[in-house]
């Protein structure tokens, strides 16, 4: 039975997004991928998100993302909580859900609604199908709409009491303070869904989490400013911000173009997995390839 206080104080931690590798055919990697989620356990890591944005989640087939999800669980068994990210329409999503309950996933991250038309009730409602459909396991929301506030999660956290977390990824550090005191600081897991960059803003708000493309390549330097956060020590929390800061400024260039691209390009770099990326995504200019060789050196990694 889902104990919702256990898994909530699970996710208030730091929220890998393991990249999904491709062999030379193009196909998931299933060996890079099981090394990958490997390294990120080994180096500390406790939750991992399979088919999330930084898994390159809209680039998958659905064949690909259960095979992630199914990889993922058997790699990673009692070691961390696994946090499966689903979406697309309501059927799928469920689907999706399903298998990660049944494939031993305890928890699943709903996806935002892929939709050019999105009421606040439908909001509500998409998210209540698919988290009614699998009540035996943890659900968190993605929440990238400025639109949806603390009265759609306080009414979603209503209806259905195995919604746990929320993963807030709107670059808004007040409307974010605001969505936490609306919806019920203790109702949820507070995660920061737009990771380092913007953890000590974040954590200020309320968060106790964020997640993480950057984990995927020095676990060690998310983990450092997790404690530091936990710590109220903003001193080193800035320390480590400076230490990141031109890695993420690439991965954000030009609207995140490139945010899973930089994350495999210094993986490769590593000799962890290849640097491809699939449309709409492109590797990085030598240029930008450059400046990950130079980033590297100053993070301790292997």
């Amino acid at each position: 039975m889902m104990d919702a206080e256990s898994l909530k104080a699970a996710l208030s931690t730091v929220v890998a997004i393991p990249v999904t590798p491709y062999d030379a055919d193009g196909w998931l990697d299933a060996g890079a991928y099981a090394a990958l989620l490997e390294r990120l356990i080994v180096g500390g890591i406790t939750v991992v998100t399979p088919n999330g944005n930084t898994s390159e989640f809209y680039a998958l087939s659905r064949a690909e993302a259960r095979l992630a999800t199914e990889i993922t669980v058997k790699t990673v068994s009692s070691r961390a909580k696994v946090l499966v990210g689903v979406g697309h329409d309501v059927p799928t999503a469920v689907d999706a859900a399903q298998h990660a309950r049944d494939s031993g996933a305890e928890l699943i991250m709903i996806h935002q609604p892929v939709h050019p038309h999105v009421s606040l009730t439908g909001w509500v409602d998409y998210h209540a199908a698919i988290a009614g459909a699998v009540p035996e396991i943890g659900v968190v929301l993605y929440v990238r709409n400025a639109r949806i506030g603390g009265q759609q999660l306080k009414e979603l956290g209503d209806r259905c009491q195995n919604v746990v977390g929320i993963k807030y990824a709107v670059p808004d550090p007040v409307r974010f303070a605001a969505t936490i005191a609306d919806a019920g600081a203790d109702r949820f897991a507070w995660i920061a869904g737009l990771a380092e960059p913007y953890a000590p803003s974040a954590f200020a708000a309320g968060a106790t989490g964020f997640t993480s493309g950057l984990a995927n390549v020095a676990p060690h330097v998310s983990l450092r400013m997790l404690h530091a956060l936990r710590g109220n020590d903003f001193a080193t929390a800035r320390e480590v911000w400076r230490l990141i800061r031109r890695f993420e400024e690439l991965r954000a260039a030009s609207e995140s173009a490139n945010n899973v691209s930089i994350v495999k390009e210094a993986l490769a770099q590593l000799g962890l997995c290849r640097r491809d990326v699939r449309a709409p995504s492109t590797t990085p200019s030598e240029k930008d390839a450059a400046a990950v060789t130079e980033i590297l050196k100053t993070w301790d990694v292997a």
